[in-house]
């Protein structure tokens, strides 16, 4: 290698290039030593933007502490162990007095015996400001949105076109607020909304007063200032009996700040994906215009070059609305008015109406003939000095609010980044090949191992469900398979006293095979629910023998209820096997016994503490178990709600326990947390939302036999494509005394809807082949029987189907397996309910 005085590691020729192009800081350094620990670095060579990012000066062939004696150790520890170990590491770097962010790449160049490590320093900083700003919008906005941002109500008596409206309502329209509480044309408030966005909302509004139903919709409004704010409306139409529309109140709230962000964001977030891969200058300054011209909705925007002697902008291309006429080409600034002096300054020059800012008074005309009457300039400065303009122009007087400023000085700033570093892209990529062909190769190797990482653990988990899940499906059958094999060998000999005991142990197995299924779809949120308004502390009171039978006795169970507990919309069997999977997993942790409390009371979440637990701020009922316990570590902790997570040995059980609840709790609208010490036990608590009502009592389950009869006549539609269940139904239905018609497929039961015979109730499968399903078939047969009553009977959440829960009026759901005689009671409740 060629080598001069300051020991370059490359030929002069490429160290010169590299150094005097390259726009990220770059140096070399040797890494000294006392007594094998890195005590200092001298500066070998530094290009000028290490040198404008540090604020060093004559660094060459001087030392770190002689250049900044307080320099923390770590520094030299860090170059040190890059130079000895031959590993390059990367990290970041925030220089507070700068107000700079810096990814920092330190790599071993050279013989190992040199000691030399090459730094590179990347600024990072818009990035990182960026990641803050839409940090700050999204908290902003949901600090507003979490604070009511209602600003008015209204109320249109459409027969006589008169809206009533509060004053916030109609001083956002633009109308009297007077004149608003007495009743105001409806057009007087249309005249509120921007121009572009009037016929649509009329449209939007037009076609909820044809239909009835609910009305939704963003808009802009022109306020009398000239400026805009965005507002979100909601209003529910109601029809009378002839179908014409009577009344038609609603809300309109303010959302200006995070449409204004929303807006924003998404522009920059376009403006870097389109200018990420371009190389021409031109084209990257062409598209920022077109994004900023077309986000705030102006005639014109573009950017252009300042020869400040001259006090002229070289404009090689704009973007141009419909209708506006290009200005590219070369311009002098005195022909539209003074304004230059500002823009050399470094000001921005902001005019809103050209005929009245005394800078263009006199030079109006010149502005209304290129279409700029309203126009923002905005200076580019590098290095102090102005070299570059980004302007916006619009043909009519206009407001130019903090929110337009800040788009555009975000703009300009990518274009002028995007752009300079097009200039050097060509010449960098040749000199850093070396470097770039190192960091693609890391990146690979990291991208490698990830990818083996992730398999490892998806293969650890599925090996966790199927040895646990096959352990308890393999028990689970055996005792199904045997019972029924003796049941058969009972029979064939006669003797009929062992059926009954046989037919038990196959019933029982066979349910708790069901409840493992419905664990699985717990724990994954897919589970069908069954919510009703539910009194929790009945349910404990219920449950209370259950669990002190199911623990022991050497545990000492204690269930401590609130009063005035408020009831809660929940799955109220669910809830049971979540409170029982609780209570088993306080008496594990208890096996030298201890005491087991079962809590209930009301809670109002604010906002803080709602955001802690991961939750929406509100009223909530909680149901805590608390046990005295060997407690959990804060690993078991964040682990615990994973599916196929277990502290128990392999076999004993397949983690799904605390993930049902997990899952069961989150579909039903609330959250489970746990609080617990290592020796001081553990309280796991799930909260559920208030329900405004009142809880229902449940009655006890007839047995089949005591089952009501059906009244004469009284006929059932059964559609299911398993054979077996179908058969099943119809046995019940025909032991009942009602009248059963059956049918495989959707089409096959539409066609049964749609004939003459009578139908009091349809009892169908959700997922059925044929392409219609349960739900779709259903709607269709409602539309010439607007009154039947609909049971559907799924085996897996078909929530897609039904609606997440949210049934219509006259539809009911019944997961698989069920008993019959739960079949055959709710067939009779639901033919008696009106």
């Amino acid at each position: 290698m060629n080598l001069d005085p300051v020991h370059r590691v490359l030929p002069a020729e490429r160290y010169h290039a590299l150094f005097d192009t390259i726009d990220a800081g770059f140096c070399i350094i040797e890494v000294l030593f006392d007594d094998g620990r890195p005590c200092d670095y001298r500066f070998l060579e530094v290009n000028a933007a290490y040198e404008r990012q540090t604020g060093l000066r004559d660094v060459l062939g001087r030392t770190a502490r002689e250049l900044v004696p307080g320099l923390e150790q770590v520094w030299f520890d860090t170059y040190g162990r890059v130079a000895t170990t031959r590993e390059p590491t990367r990290f970041d770097n925030a220089s507070e007095a700068m107000g700079r962010w810096f990814e920092v790449h330190a790599f071993p160049v050279g013989e190992p015996e040199r000691h030399l490590v090459g730094i590179l320093f990347t600024d990072v900083t818009e990035r990182r400001l960026s990641e803050r700003a839409l940090r700050e919008s999204e908290e902003r906005l949901e600090q507003a949105l979490s604070a009511g941002g209602g600003i008015g109500t209204w109320d249109w008596d459409v027969p006589n076109d008169r809206v009533y409206a509060d004053e916030r309502f109609a001083t956002l329209y633009g109308v009297d607020p007077d004149l608003a509480r007495a009743g105001a044309p409806v057009g007087e408030f249309f005249h509120g909304i921007h121009p572009h966005d009037r016929a649509r909302v009329e449209a939007e509004i037009a076609a909820v007063l044809a239909s009835g139903g609910t009305f939704v919709s963003q808009y802009r409004l022109m306020q009398p200032d000239g400026s805009i704010r965005w507002a979100a409306a909601q209003g529910q139409c109601r029809l009378g009996i002839d179908g014409r529309p009577l009344r038609f109140p609603g809300v309109t709230f303010d959302i200006t700040r995070s449409k204004h962000d929303a807006i924003r964001q998404a522009a920059l977030l376009s403006l870097g994906d389109h200018i990420r891969d371009l190389s021409d200058p031109a084209r990257i300054a062409a598209c920022g215009a077109e994004i900023l011209a077309r986000t705030l909705d102006v005639s014109r925007a573009g950017y252009g070059i300042i020869d400040t002697l001259a006090e002229t902008i070289l404009i090689e291309q704009d973007w141009n609305a419909d209708g506006v006429g290009s200005i590219a080409g070369m311009l002098r600034f005195r022909d539209f008015g003074s304004y230059i002096d500002d823009l050399k300054r470094g000001e921005t020059a902001i005019v809103h109406d050209a005929r009245t800012d005394p800078r263009t008074r006199d030079t109006a005309q010149a502005l209304a003939a290129i279409q700029a009457t309203s126009f923002v300039n905005m200076p580019i400065v590098e290095q102090g000095r102005f070299v570059a303009l980004f302007f916006a122009n619009h043909a009519e007087p206009r407001h130019w609010s903090e929110d337009d400023l800040a788009l555009m000085r975000d703009t300009a700033e990518r274009v002028r980044v995007a752009t300079e570093r097009a200039r050097a892209e060509a010449e960098r990529a040749r000199l850093t090949e070396t470097l770039e062909e190192q960091v693609a190769v890391r990146t690979r190797e990291l991208m490698q191992a990830e990818e083996a990482l992730r398999q490892s653990q998806k293969m650890e988990a599925v090996g966790q469900l199927t040895g646990g899940l096959a352990h308890d499906f393999n028990n689970l059958l055996t005792g199904i398979i045997g019972s029924l094999e003796m049941l058969s060998i009972r029979i064939a000999q006669g003797r009929m006293a062992d059926v009954d005991r046989y037919s038990l142990a196959a019933q029982g197995a066979a349910k708790r095979a069901a409840a493992l299924t419905h664990r699985l779809l717990a724990f994954s949120r897919r589970q069908t629910l069954d919510p009703k308004p539910t009194d929790i502390n009945r349910l404990v009171s219920g449950m209370e023998d259950l669990v002190r039978r199911t623990v022991g006795p050497e545990i000492e169970v204690e269930a401590v209820t609130a009063a005035g507990l408020w009831p809660t919309l929940v799955d109220p069997n669910q809830l049971e096997n979540a409170l029982l999977n609780l209570c088993i997993n306080a008496r594990d942790a208890m096996p030298d016994g201890g005491r087991l409390t079962i809590e209930t009371g009301n809670r109002w979440l604010d906002m803080r503490t709602a955001k802690e637990r991961d939750m929406e701020p509100g009223q909530y009922v909680s149901l805590c178990v608390t046990d005295t316990g060997t407690g959990m570590t804060p690993e078991v902790i964040a682990k615990a709600f994973d599916p196929f997570f277990t502290t128990k040995p392999l076999g004993v059980g397949t983690g799904l326990g605390l993930s049902m609840i997990y899952g069961f709790a989150r579909q039903s609208g609330g959250q489970v947390r746990i609080y617990s010490e290592i020796g001081e036990g553990s309280m796991v608590c799930v909260y559920l939302p208030r329900h405004l009502g009142a809880a229902e009592t449940v009655a006890d389950m007839p047995d089949l036999t005591d089952a009501p009869r059906a009244a004469a006549g009284e006929t059932v539609l059964v559609v299911d494509d398993e054979p077996t269940v179908r058969m099943l139904v119809i046995e019940v239905l025909e032991e009942l005394g009602y009248a059963a018609i059956e049918a495989a497929d959707g089409a096959s039961g539409l066609k049964i809807l749609r004939s003459d015979q009578r139908i009091d109730l349809l009892v169908s499968d959700v997922g059925l082949p044929g392409g219609m399903n349960g739900r779709q078939m259903a709607d269709a047969g409602r539309e010439g029987r607007p009154d039947l009553k609909v049971l559907f009977i799924t085996g897996y959440a078909e929530n897609a189907v039904i609606g997440n829960g949210q049934l219509d009026a006259g539809m009911h759901v019944m997961t698989k397996p069920f008993a019959m005689e739960a079949l055959a009671a709710r067939i009779r409740e639901l033919i008696e309910r009106p």
